[in-house]
């Protein structure tokens, strides 16, 4: 009986051991990241000063911004080996030009103040033409000021215009909104407000809604307010800011007579300050199915907060078009209290892998998964 309870207890014991290591994240690559089990991280590139924001070209070139560099770039795997071995530089000495999106074969690039546009780039990668401007109307005020940009399902590019400050009410309209215009720059509008600085949004695929990260306003100390992920399935809804903060942090500058019930609450409420930036409804068919058409986020990483956070990617998974779950899916860019990179934005490539710049590093990783 006892040598009968001890091989059972061993089995139990070696059963265990066997299921912790296959669900705890593994470092299996010389780059210090922590991913789950069956996913690897590589070095796609890693001679792109400030990468930021990324857009994929239909036949596969990457289209990189940069916020203080102000160059954009063009990154080449001509080879095919998942890893680039060609840059150009499309642009240089722009202001801010932190957003890039790619539609009918022409490069659209977003300045502090305006829109840019670069036709016939993918054949014109070593003398680009000289832009046109497309939307010259933003304001010019740089908090802020770098743009996100992106076209929607119904063709219109989306661009969020940040509030020119950490907290407060500009009589300026445009300041704390995400806007849209038409693919020539007309119709310009006002899409969602109350949003204080997006640098991230994606379309759910099965939906075709919109959702977005917003960072939440700082020095209300190192736990509040969250960080946010919003949803705006109609045009004008307001977001809050900058009266109410997450689910119902009334903010104490500006919450003064307002009513939360008057504004929209986020989807889900993000780690304090993590700078929740880039964000991807994952759409490739490489990964897990479990993973299938849920969001992935680009952590920058807290930047006033004594101790830090972020710095990562991590996971909101979905059940019936609701979060039922936040949680880290790559780390190791924050050691200690050590930073060794600041994921930005997020990029999923035509075989099903994901693309993550760093503008901290200078590089781009790719994340792969092998069954």
């Amino acid at each position: 009986m006892e040598r009968s309870s001890s091989i059972y207890l061993t089995i139990i014991l070696l059963s265990f051991i066997y299921f912790s290591c296959s669900s705890n994240p593994q470092q299996n690559n010389n780059t210090g990241i922590n991913l789950p089990p069956g996913f690897k991280i590589s070095i796609y590139s890693d001679k792109v000063p400030g990468a930021r924001s990324m857009a994929l070209s239909t036949n596969g070139i990457l289209f990189v911004g940069t916020r203080n560099e102000g160059n954009v770039y063009a990154i080449v795997d001509t080879n095919k080996d998942n890893h680039a071995d060609k840059i150009y530089t499309i642009a240089e000495n722009l202001s801010m030009p932190n957003g890039v999106a790619f539609k009918n074969g022409s490069l659209f690039v977003a300045e502090v103040n305006r829109i840019l546009r670069f036709d016939d780039i993918e054949n014109r990668l070593s003398n680009p033409p000289k832009p046109i401007i497309l939307f010259d109307k933003f304001p010019d005020i740089t908090h802020h000021g770098w743009k996100f940009i992106r076209f929607g399902p119904d063709g219109k590019l989306y661009v969020p215009v940040g509030a020119p400050c950490n907290i407060c009410l500009s009589d300026d309209k445009i300041f704390a909104t995400i806007t849209r215009m038409n693919i020539d720059g007309s119709s310009f509008e006002i899409f969602a407000n109350g949003i204080r600085n997006s640098v991230g949004f994606d379309w759910n695929p099965l939906t075709n809604v919109l959702w977005f990260t917003d960072n939440g306003r700082d020095m209300l100390g190192d736990d509040i307010p969250p960080d946010e992920l919003n949803r705006a399935p109609i045009k004008g809804l307001r977001f809050g800011y900058p009266f109410f903060h997450g689910k119902g942090i009334q903010d104490p500058e500006f919450g003064d007579g307002k009513y939360q019930n008057d504004y929209i609450n986020p989807m889900q409420e993000l780690g304090p300050h993590v700078a929740a930036l880039g964000m991807r409804f994952y759409t490739g068919n490489m990964f897990p199915v479990e993973y299938k058409n849920q969001i992935f986020i680009a952590e920058h990483g807290s930047w006033n907060r004594s101790e830090k956070i972020g710095y990562r990617i991590t996971v909101v998974k979905l059940v019936n078009n609701k979060p039922v779950s936040y949680e880290p899916f790559a780390t190791g860019w924050l050691q200690g209290n050590t930073v060794k990179g600041r994921p930005v934005d997020l990029q999923i490539k035509q075989d099903g892998s994901m693309l993550v710049s760093d503008d901290y590093s200078d590089v781009i990783y790719r994340i792969s998964y092998d069954k």
